[in-house]
């Protein structure tokens, strides 16, 4: 298990662990400290799990995968007090959850509000992956219309605000994204947003989701597609807002609230691509022109240029001198 400081991420795998040791080791740093529930693994079954979590102001992230077993939210764990409220979204293969008399089968992608004032049951019957979001009942209470009302409510996975929320929030479970407080909070705020209006909110509430968490999803769902695609030399505006389900125009004015322009963050992408591949020694005997056409470039005179703006070097100075670099032991 890996743990960081301030908002960074905590990892926990009982693929480290000795088999007598799994459900102890789970039970000992999630099940009664995290989460404040039991655990039941199926018996003709070998105890897997791994989890990526992060706690930040008003808002827990817990991504796990977990093998066949009942996790359970007991009377005894209800004398902590903790009046939270939960999203579950189901990653895949299906599961079921309880409450009551209550019960919710999730497909692949869909999801349910939880109370962690009343006891529930949350099971799998086989390997399958989840996203819980934990937030404060104060906090997203106003936000909601009713939110006893939505609570244990199936939710579609095909709700295009919860295809947001999902493909947001995994971005900030990686380490590098909100280190800075301010960050932070306005992250947490977009979430806010989302899960709101994934549940139905007010009229308010939706109003301000446009311009905080919706925005803030798209623009990230957007520079992820360019990350993943920046190398398609046919890429453009028009082929993100397709992908988005928005209009080109909007795409643009996505970036320039963010303060750039799609072209300048394409272009930097494509960019920092070849950067990496001119020091990478596998790379070091390809051409730089090969390398120009790979990341996206149609014209080497235009690469080489637009290369030594941004680094301020030409691609032969960079490879030269990452060649003279010692290597890594």
């Amino acid at each position: 298990m890996t743990v960081a400081t301030d908002f960074a991420t905590v990892r926990f795998s009982t693929d480290d662990l000795p088999e007598e040791d799994r459900i102890p080791m789970w039970r000992e740093h999630y099940g009664y400290t995290v989460l404040g529930v039991e655990i039941e693994p199926a018996e003709d079954a070998l105890f897997q799990s791994s989890i990526v979590s992060r706690h930040l102001p008003g808002l827990n992230l817990v991504l796990g995968n977990l093998s066949a077993a009942r996790v359970k939210r007991t009377r005894e764990f209800l004398a902590d007090g903790n009046d939270d409220v939960a999203l579950l979204v189901n990653y895949t293969a299906a599961a079921v959850i309880a409450a009551g008399e209550r019960e919710v089968v999730l497909r692949e992608r869909d999801a349910v509000l939880i109370r962690s004032d009343e006891v529930t049951t949350f099971e799998r019957f086989v390997s399958g992956r989840s996203l819980l979001l934990r937030i404060p009942r104060p906090i997203l209470s106003p936000l909601v219309n009713d939110i006893d009302e939505v609570s244990l409510s199936h939710i579609s996975g095909k709700i295009d605000a919860l295809k947001l929320l999902t493909s947001y929030t995994v971005t900030l479970l990686d380490d590098n994204a909100l280190t800075a407080p301010a960050l932070a909070r306005l992250a947490v705020s977009h979430i806010h947003d989302l899960v709101a209006l994934a549940l139905g909110a007010t009229r308010d509430a939706a109003g301000a989701a446009q311009d905080g968490g919706v925005r803030a999803a798209r623009l990230s769902a957007a520079k992820t597609y360019i990350m993943q695609n920046s190398g398609r030399r046919d890429l453009s505006v028009g082929t993100v807002a397709a992908h988005l389900g928005v209009s080109a125009r909007y795409v643009q004015m996505l970036f320039e609230v963010d303060g750039t322009t799609f072209s300048a963050f394409l272009l930097n992408q494509r960019l920092m691509h070849a950067h990496r591949m001119l020091c990478a020694p596998r790379s070091r005997r390809r051409p730089v022109s090969s390398i120009a056409y790979d990341v996206g470039f149609g014209d080497l005179s235009y690469f080489n240029r637009s290369f030594r703006n941004f680094y301020g070097l030409t691609p032969r100075d960079i490879r030269e001198a990452a060649a003279e670099e010692p290597a890594n032991p």
